[in-house]
């Protein structure tokens, strides 16, 4: 048995307890289809002290759907754990596509690292616990192994700086363009 299988099943094992479970369920489920960073992007777009944040999360997000879910996920076709570690049993329903990278760690990442570096520090560091919480509740459930959620949380902050750079750079175009108009 490898490191992945095996830290799966002492999470299962050795720390899961019915108050855990449904705290961790209920985190997991905030990071569906990133629908939390997507509320919190939307959010931020209503004060022009905030709207760059949240135009850069949204891309961030968008980045992180292109290039985990619909690229890496489906170039490596990585099975869930539940599917093959022998005793695994998800505390949440069957998941859809593949397994690498978690989808939901590079979400909470890409979002979180963008609001960490253009937002107030105080509520950037709670983004990123909320990350971090949402990363580990991937392996708590059992539906990803733990390379799964480290490359998920990688790309994630990587994906972040593109989106950064990204947003920079069309703002620069935009307003160079409005001055040549």
């Amino acid at each position: 048995m490898n490191l992945d299988s095996s830290i799966l099943l002492f999470l299962q094992d050795e720390v899961r307890n019915p108050a855990l479970d449904t705290f961790f369920v209920f985190i997991t489920s905030l990071g569906n289809a990133g629908m939390i960073w997507i509320v919190l992007s939307l959010i931020l777009l209503f004060s022009k002290k905030t709207r760059k944040a949240g135009v850069m999360g949204f891309c961030a997000l968008l980045l992180t759907l292109l290039i985990n879910n619909l690229l890496i996920k489906n170039v490596v076709g990585r099975t869930r754990p539940y599917e093959v570690v022998r005793g695994l049993v998800p505390l949440i329903k069957k998941q859809m596509g593949a397994s690498f990278p978690s989808g939901h760690s590079a979400c909470a990442f890409a979002a979180a690292s963008v609001f960490y570096r253009t937002l107030p520090k105080k509520f950037g560091i709670v983004a990123l616990l909320f990350a971090t919480l949402i990363s580990f509740s991937r392996l708590y459930v059992g539906v990803h192994y733990p390379s799964d959620v480290l490359v998920g949380m990688i790309n994630g902050v990587l994906l972040s700086y593109a989106s950064e750079e990204l947003v920079n750079r069309m703002k620069e175009f935009y307003e160079l363009h409005r001055l040549n108009s």
